[in-house]
C-alpha cells in the first residue's frame, strides 16, 4: 500500500504527499495548494519528503502539466544534479590527513564564480568533450532568438562548481569502499536563461487575452502552440544537457586531483548521473504530459538515483520502483528545515564545527547556512518514502568542497 497522504484541496486540486514523519511549513502547504490547483496540472500534484517553501513552487515537487510548463518551477538552476562514481579503493587506503586532498580538489575545481582556466590546464577530456559537443552551436541558435541571454563563455566554465549549496565530496559506503559524490548544475548560462524565460512568462500572463488567473505570478506558464513555449523547451533542454556535461567535467577534474595525490586507482561499475531540477514530457496515467521535477529526481523502475543529506549526514544511492502516484519519483536530498538567513541566525560556529567533525571541510562563518541542522533528518526522508526507492548504498562523506 503506498504511504502517501491524499489532499483534497480548496481550489479542487489534488495532493499526494510522501510527508509522513517530516515537517512541512505552513508557507510550503499553501505554495502546495496555489499548485495543485492550476486548470492544467494533470491527475495531482506529487510532493516528496524533502519539500520546502521554494519560488512559485516548493521544492520537492513533481508538477506533471497538459499544455503548459511554468518556467520559475523550474527554476534558475536549470539542470542542477548529481553524479557518483564508486572507485577501487577501499577506507584503509586513504591518509590519515585529507587536508592534502581537500586542497588539490579545491585547486582543481573552480569554486563560485570561477573558470576552468583558472587553476591550471582544462584536462584533454573536458576541451574534447566540449568540442565534439553541439553545445555552443545550439546555444548560438537560441541567443539569435533570444539575444538578452548573455553570452557567457559557457566552454570555460565547463567543470566548474558554482555556490550555494553544490558541493565535491569524497565518500565511504557500509562496505568500506570510497565513492566520489559532486552536486552542480548549468551554472551561469543556465541562470540567465530561467530568469530570462522567467520574466517573458510573466509578461505573456499579462497579455493573455484567455484571461487565466494564477495565484501567485511565479505560477505564470507557457501553453502548447504559442512561440515562446517552444523557445522555452529548446533552452531549457540545452541547459539540462549542459548541467549533465558539467557534471562530467567536473568528475574529470576531481578524479584527476585525487590521482595526484592518492596514486592510481580504478573506477567501479556503479555510476550515477541525474538531474533533480528540470522538465522533460513523459507518459503518466494515460497521457503525454511535461513532468517538472523542482528538487526531485526520477526514480522508474530501475533507475538509479542520489538522495543527499547536509555536509555533516550520510546520503544514499537508491534504485527506483516506478511507482505510478509518484509519477516515479523520489526526494532530491533531505530538504531544509530552515531558511540560509535562519540558520545563519540560530547556529554558531562552535555548533558547526561539532556537527561536521570528522569531516574535512570548510569550518568558517560563510558556510553556516549549509550546517546540518539546517536540513531535514535524512533518515526521515528516506523512511517516509521506502515505497518509492530501494536504498542500494549508504554513504558517509569525509571529504566535502563547498561553494
Amino acid at each position: 500500500m503506498s504511504a502517501y497522504e491524499l489532499i483534497e484541496t480548496g481550489g479542487g486540486g489534488r495532493i499526494k504527499a510522501w510527508i509522513k514523519g517530516v515537517p512541512v511549513e505552513d508557507v510550503a502547504r499553501r505554495q502546495l495548494e496555489n499548485v495543485a490547483g492550476l486548470p492544467f496540472v494533470h491527475e495531482h500534484l506529487a510532493v516528496m519528503p524533502d519539500v520546502h517553501y521554494g519560488r512559485g513552487a516548493t521544492v520537492g515537487s513533481v508538477i506533471p502539466t497538459r499544455g503548459a510548463i511554468i518556467p520559475a518551477a523550474v527554476g534558475v538552476d536549470i539542470g542542477c544534479g548529481m553524479m557518483a562514481v564508486e572507485t577501487s579503493m577501499t577506507a584503509s587506503e586513504l591518509p590519515d590527513s585529507l587536508s592534502k586532498l581537500r586542497s588539490e580538489i579545491e585547486r582543481k575545481v573552480p569554486v563560485g564564480n570561477g573558470r576552468a582556466g583558472e587553476y591550471g590546464d582544462v584536462p584533454d577530456s573536458i576541451a574534447t568533450r566540449w568540442r565534439n559537443s553541439d553545445l555552443e552551436a545550439r546555444l548560438d541558435r537560441i541567443r539569435d532568438k533570444h539575444k538578452r541571454i548573455p553570452n557567457h563563455k559557457v566552454g570555460a566554465q565547463l567543470g566548474t562548481l558554482g555556490g550555494g549549496n553544490h558541493f565535491v565530496e569524497v565518500c565511504i559506503d557500509e562496505r568500506q569502499m570510497v565513492w566520489v559524490m559532486l552536486h552542480s548544475g548549468s551554472r551561469g548560462t543556465g541562470n540567465q536563461i530561467g530568469t530570462y524565460f522567467i520574466e517573458r512568462a510573466r509578461r505573456e500572463l499579462e497579455r493573455r487575452v484567455l484571461g487565466f488567473h494564477v495565484p501567485d505570478r511565479d505560477l505564470a506558464f507557457f501553453m502548447e502552440g504559442e512561440a515562446l513555449f517552444d523557445d522555452y523547451v529548446e533552452a531549457v533542454g540545452w541547459a539540462q544537457d549542459y548541467a549533465r556535461m558539467n557534471r562530467e567535467a567536473m568528475m574529470d577534474r576531481t578524479l584527476q586531483a585525487m590521482r595526484s595525490v592518492l596514486g592510481k586507482f580504478k573506477l567501479g561499475k556503479q555510476a550515477v548521473n541525474c538531474h533533480h531540477n528540470y522538465v522533460e514530457k513523459e507518459h503518466h496515467f494515460g497521457a503525454d504530459v511535461w513532468v517538472t521535477r523542482k528538487g526531485a529526481v526520477r526514480a522508474g523502475d530501475g533507475d538509479l538515483g542520489i538522495i543527499p543529506g547536509s555536509m555533516g549526514a550520510k546520503s544514499f544511492i537508491v534504485r527506483g520502483k516506478g511507482d505510478p502516484d509518484s509519477f516515479c519519483s523520489c526526494s532530491h536530498g533531505a530538504g531544509r528545515a530552515m531558511s540560509r538567513s535562519a540558520a545563519k541566525q540560530a547556529f554558531t560556529l562552535k555548533d558547526h564545527r561539532e556537527a561536521t567533525e570528522g569531516v574535512e571541510c570548510r569550518k568558517d562563518a560563510g558556510v553556516i547556512d549549509e550546517t546540518p541542522a539546517a536540513y531535514k533528518d535524512v533518515d526521515a526522508v528516506i523512511a517516509a518514502q521506502a515505497d518509492l526507492i530501494e536504498v542500494m548504498h549508504t554513504l558517509k562523506q569525509v571529504v566535502c568542497i563547498k561553494g
